[in-house]
C-alpha cells in the first residue's frame, strides 16, 4: 500500500470517528420530567403570587463534566421577567463533584434533600430553595433556563445571605464549563 493511500485511509477513518468523539465529552444536563423547550408542569410552578403550583425543584441529572471539576452549581433563571435584570428561581452550591444527580423537591426549604455541604442561596423571592415559574398573567410565555455550573474549585466561601448576582460572579469566575437546557410557561 501506498503511503498517500494509507494516509487516506487513516484520514477518512479519523473523520468517522470524529462524530463520537466529539460526543463522547460533551456536558449535558437533563430532567425526567421537563423536556427541553416544553412547557413547565404544574409541579415547577410557583404557589402565590396568583399562582397555583407545587413549588417543587425538578429531578435533574447531568453527565460528562469537564476534567478537573471538584463541585457543582446547580441554577435556575428567567431572563425574561419584567424586572430588568431577569429573576432568579434557584440557586444551590457547593454540590460534591461525585453527585451527578438532585432528586425532585431537593430545593425545598431546608434543603433536606440535598447532597451534604450543599448550600441554597437567596432567590428573588428573597429566600433560600426553589421558587417556580409565575410570570406575569397575559405575558409572552417566559424562559427557564436550568443550569449546572461544573467549578474548579471544591466550594465557594460566600456569606450565608449572599445574593444570586454575587454567587454568579463567584460561579463564573470558578466555571470549567456549564450544560443547560430551557424550559417555559406563560398563564
Amino acid at each position: 500500500m501506498h503511503d498517500h493511500t494509507l494516509h487516506r485511509r487513516m484520514a477518512i477513518g479519523a473523520l468517522a470517528l470524529a462524530p463520537w468523539l466529539a460526543h463522547a465529552g460533551e456536558f449535558t444536563l437533563s430532567s425526567p420530567g421537563i423536556a427541553a423547550g416544553a412547557r413547565l408542569p404544574e409541579a415547577q410552578v410557583y404557589d402565590g403570587f396568583g399562582c397555583r403550583g407545587r413549588n417543587e425543584s425538578p429531578a435533574l441529572r447531568w453527565s460528562g463534566a469537564p476534567e478537573g471539576t471538584k463541585s457543582y452549581a446547580v441554577t435556575v433563571y428567567d431572563p425574561d421577567a419584567p424586572t430588568g435584570s431577569g429573576w432568579w428561581h434557584w440557586v444551590v452550591y457547593n454540590i460534591p463533584a461525585d453527585v451527578t444527580a438532585l432528586p425532585a423537591g431537593a430545593g425545598a426549604p431546608g434543603g433536606a434533600r440535598l447532597p451534604a455541604g450543599a448550600v441554597q442561596g437567596r432567590t428573588d423571592f428573597g429566600t433560600a430553595g426553589f421558587g417556580g415559574a409565575c410570570p406575569p398573567e397575559g405575558d409572552t410565555p417566559h424562559r427557564y433556563v436550568f443550569t449546572v455550573h461544573a467549578l474548579k474549585v471544591d466550594r465557594l466561601d460566600l456569606p450565608a445571605d449572599a445574593s444570586a448576582a454575587m454567587v454568579g460572579f463567584m460561579l463564573h469566575a470558578n466555571r470549567l464549563g456549564s450544560a443547560s437546557f430551557t424550559a417555559t410557561y406563560g398563564r
